[in-house]
């Protein structure tokens, strides 16, 4: 396991937002549930472009599942490539599958999965091909290389973006897990 693509940092999410007409209304939420990154191949935003490379994929589709379209429970996090990929493909739910219990990330770059459903996703998804195998190589080694020799440049890699969400100023119509904003 790697620092820069453990899925230890996946945690049930706290908040529960509800009642928008738009799915995209719930992106700062899915932002701060999912880490910043994709859930599916870890890609975290400090890494990529300034912006447009994230998308909200809904793991059942919206082809097949429309009444699940603007469920905040059926969002997650993810980048524009490997949404791309999923395509209207349904899916298990990622949250419940891609775990450091079910995935092995080898220092090599090699991703496996130990469950069905992690197993599906990686195969569906490509994310064990010899092209992801190369871009997590080099985030492996380049997070590898931050830590020893440039602790700040480090902390960047794996921090935060500057441009947090202010959760607490949102007001959904609902929020299930309204206490999820002081955790």
């Amino acid at each position: 396991m790697t620092d820069a693509f453990s899925y230890s940092q996946s945690r049930p999410r706290r908040h529960g937002p509800g009642g928008y007409t738009d799915y995209q209304s719930y992106r700062r939420w899915l932002r701060d549930a999912f880490t910043f990154r994709c859930v599916y191949c870890l890609i975290r935003e400090e890494w990529g472009r300034l912006s447009g490379e994230f998308d909200l994929d809904h793991f059942s589709p919206q082809t097949t599942r429309p009444d699940l379209s603007t469920e905040y429970e059926n969002l997650v996090y993810a980048c524009h490539t490997c949404n791309l990929r999923k395509s209207d493909k349904e899916f298990v739910d990622p949250e419940s599958c891609l775990s450091d219990a079910f995935v092995k990330v080898y220092p090599s770059g090699r991703v496996e999965g130990m469950n069905p459903g992690a197993k599906a996703i990686i195969s569906k998804l490509g994310l064990d091909s010899p092209k992801f195998r190369k871009w997590r190589l080099i985030w492996i080694r380049n997070v590898e290389l931050a830590k020893e020799y440039g602790f700040d440049h480090y902390k960047r890699l794996l921090g935060f973006p500057e441009d947090l969400p202010d959760l607490s100023a949102l007001t959904p119509a609902s929020n299930s897990k309204p206490n999820g904003l002081l955790i």
